[in-house]
């Protein structure tokens, strides 16, 4: 089973793990992504960031992203959590986990979600430094590491 939340509260990593692998006692391995908000990007110091969507066309892109996935490889279960609004230095931002048979299509699967969220997924992140707020432009290495499961096919 698939689920993908966007939401301002935190998440339970531990909580979510443990509901997808008492789901199916088919599952062999859960891979879990976790991202966190750092205090620093591109050498400057950052206190806050906000992070933006457009409700409806988010989860939209992002389920694209699970169906693709799901496409690729067998799997057994994946969540996806991202969180929006205002978010402190070791704040958890996105969640992926990945539920399969084995641990290979797992760690795959999760690997490919979280690079083509970086890409495909309308978020806009907006930092808070001691010089002022700045938007934040996607990284060339997200679109090389998306670029690379675009050459890999299925």
């Amino acid at each position: 089973m698939n689920q993908i939340k966007i939401q301002t509260e935190p998440f339970d990593l531990t909580a979510i793990q443990e509901e997808m692998r008492r789901q199916n006692p088919a599952i062999g391995a859960v891979v879990t992504f976790l991202g966190q908000m750092r205090d620093i990007n591109e050498g400057d110091q950052v206190t806050t960031m906000t992070l933006e969507h457009y409700p409806g066309m988010t989860e939209k892109a992002l389920q694209a992203i699970v169906d693709e996935a799901n496409e690729r490889w067998q799997l057994l279960g994946i969540r996806v959590v991202h969180r929006v609004g205002p978010l402190q230095p070791l704040d958890p931002i996105v969640l992926v986990a990945v539920a399969s048979a084995h641990r290979g299509e797992a760690f795959q699967a999760c690997e490919f979600i979280i690079d083509y969220l970086k890409t495909r997924a309308p978020f806009w992140k907006k930092e808070q430094t001691p010089e002022g707020e700045r938007w934040v432009d996607a990284r060339h290495t997200d679109e090389q590491a998306e670029q690379r499961w675009k050459r890999a096919g299925s």
